[in-house]
């Protein structure tokens, strides 16, 4: 079986839409439950934990747990792979909107 690489990782985690809100709301709050985020969720609470559970094998999440609960919070080094993805990429458009805009004043000085 082939290893997913870190950015792959993220990005399949990222790009369920129920599981970005969930991260959306992990992100919102210093910690926070399961319990929390499935009020009013409209989601299962065993739903909520699958998503917990590969966001945190992505790297985007962290837990601690205390007593009978298990708090969650963001991990922003984990967004560290995509950021790095898409940094490569800024260049590259970077680029290409400077030559747009030479171009452009040739055009129309």
């Amino acid at each position: 079986m082939i290893e997913a690489t870190p950015i792959d990782a993220v990005m399949r985690a990222l790009a369920d839409p129920t599981r970005r809100t969930v991260f959306e709301r992990v992100v919102g709050s210093d910690e926070i439950t399961v319990v929390e985020l499935t009020r009013g969720s409209g989601v299962t609470q065993g739903a909520i934990s699958q998503h917990l559970k590969s966001l945190k094998q992505a790297g985007l999440v962290a837990e601690r747990p205390e007593g009978r609960n298990v708090y969650y919070r963001a991990r922003p080094e984990g967004l560290g792979p995509l950021v790095d993805w898409m940094g490569h990429y800024g260049v590259f458009w970077r680029e290409r909107f400077a030559n747009l805009r030479t171009l452009l004043k040739e055009i129309d000085p």
